[in-house]
């Protein structure tokens, strides 16, 4: 029996977008009512989110098989990904990578020997059902998928050089982190950093390898999808949850002087 295919992996190769929803809550119940929404894949952010190694487990075990989780550490480190990928999460983003030995540092962390340096522990760990998977390790390296945020202008001018990287599946565009590298703090919608973000997109896509991106504007979410992008991001339970509970509260803003609620 060999490892699970990767269907996020299997829709990058052949073209299909996935859409996904970004997981901040750090919280299983949450991923998995948002497991339920029907979207293509869920992040679980493992860098601004309060999320550790038994809480990622967590998560993934609630969200199953209803949508592909990914799962993003605070850093690119090679232990860190050892884990990740032992829990059974087969599809990793790391984030703030600037050089192309960053790039390959991170392919071979995602791969079993000889091709990398991913440590044997699989008779311990979720990923091979704890040992119960006799085909696990053979076949383990052809299903994971590494994906690589790009977030500042280091990261842009090495762009082609990350792509061309061996191993690498996809590249991620982090517009928040470009947005104060290039001097407009908390502004991801200036217009300098949206044309260096499409530029970007339009060079991971000529150099072979699937773009992907986070926003929750739904306007820009399908320029980018237009432009090629095939892996988005279209919002966070954080957001939503924010979202719509100060919907809600501004609806019932008047209640107390006795005014009718908005909508009603």
């Amino acid at each position: 029996m060999p490892a699970p295919i990767n269907p996020f992996k299997a829709a990058l190769t052949a073209g299909r977008p996935q859409i996904g929803l970004w997981l901040g809550l750090a919280n299983p119940i949450t991923a998995d009512l948002c497991a339920n929404a029907g979207f293509d894949w869920l992040l679980i952010d493992g860098e601004h989110a309060p999320n550790d190694i038994p809480t990622i487990l967590a998560q993934a075990q609630a969200i199953g098989s209803r949508a592909h989780p990914i799962v993003r550490p605070a850093v690119g480190e090679v232990h860190r990904l050892k884990q990740i990928l032992d829990l059974g999460v087969q599809t990793v983003l790391v984030p703030m990578i600037e050089t192309a030995e960053q790039a390959a540092e991170m392919a071979r962390a995602m791969l079993y020997p000889p091709q990398g340096v991913r440590g044997v522990g699989a008779a311990l760990a979720r990923a091979s059902n704890y040992g119960t998977t006799p085909g696990y390790l053979a076949s383990a390296n052809a299903q994971t998928c590494l994906l690589l945020q790009i977030e500042s202008r280091a990261g842009l001018a090495a762009l082609d050089a990350i792509a061309a990287t061996p191993g690498v599946d996809g590249i991620f565009i982090g517009p928040a982190d470009l947005a104060a590298d290039m001097g407009h703090l908390g502004n991801p919608g200036a217009p300098e950093v949206q044309a260096a973000v499409e530029d970007a997109l339009r060079r991971i896509i000529r150099c072979g390898k699937a773009a992907g991106i986070l926003t929750s504007d739904r306007v820009l979410a399908q320029r980018y999808l237009d432009l090629g992008a095939s892996f988005v991001a279209v919002g966070s339970d954080v957001g939503l949850l924010s979202g719509a509970t100060a919907e809600l509260r501004a609806a019932f803003a008047g209640a107390a002087s006795g005014a009718k609620p908005a909508g009603y």
